[in-house]
């Protein structure tokens, strides 16, 4: 098995997926359909070559740049589905970080901004490397508004009608599937069976 090869991947597929990652819209980016066609390239590449990803290649805050929702497909060879660029008034930001918690080794926040409101999920998640799944589940709340807090505090989580999270199946949990991972962006298919583009927002 090898790991975070992008040149397993085929050139085109990349400079697609590179371009709609890029955070600054123009009339360069490829079309819905190209895009979530690429994505299918590189989910059916990363299988048949058994690509691995570790932990460490999702470490960091990435922003969700486009989203194929309605479970893309091949059927009979040919690509079937679409997805739509995330529009800029709505900024979607999904972070994963080693956590110090003994039920769980990462962490996971999601953060959704619309103008200034601002809501954030976190919680606690973990990486079955063999399969590049990343099952999470969140148990917290924050909600701010022109940077006042509205709320912060516990939900009812997935793992809630469990024991606790380090011992839930990832059946029972909701899950990534990442499938291709380099230093600008990352992408992965949703439990639900959507496809997602996420690039890489850099921190100083």
């Amino acid at each position: 098995m090898t790991s975070d090869l992008s040149p397993s991947f085929a050139p085109a597929t990349l400079a697609t997926l590179a371009a709609a990652a890029h955070r600054q819209a123009s009339t360069q980016r490829p079309d819905g359909k190209t895009v979530t066609t690429a994505l299918l390239e590189a989910e059916k590449t990363a299988k048949q070559q058994r690509l691995t990803y570790p932990p460490e290649a999702l470490y960091g805050t990435w922003r969700l740049c486009f989203t194929a929702p309605k479970k893309p497909h091949y059927q009979s060879g040919r690509p079937i589905g679409k997805g739509f660029y995330v529009p800029k008034v709505a900024i979607a930001h999904i972070s994963f970080f080693p956590s110090e918690s003994l039920s769980a080794p990462l962490g996971i926040r999601n953060q959704l901004r619309i103008g200034a409101l601002q809501i954030t999920f976190s919680g606690p998640a973990k990486y079955l490397g063999k399969k590049n799944l990343l099952a999470f589940d969140f148990n917290q709340l924050e909600v701010t508004l022109l940077g006042a807090t509205l709320y912060r505090g516990s939900i009812r989580s997935a793992s809630s009608k469990l024991t606790d999270f380090s011992s839930a199946p990832i059946g029972k949990l909701p899950f990534f599937a990442f499938f291709l991972a380099n230093s600008e962006y990352v992408a992965a298919r949703g439990r639900g069976g959507g496809l997602a583009l996420w690039g890489r927002v850099n921190q100083d």
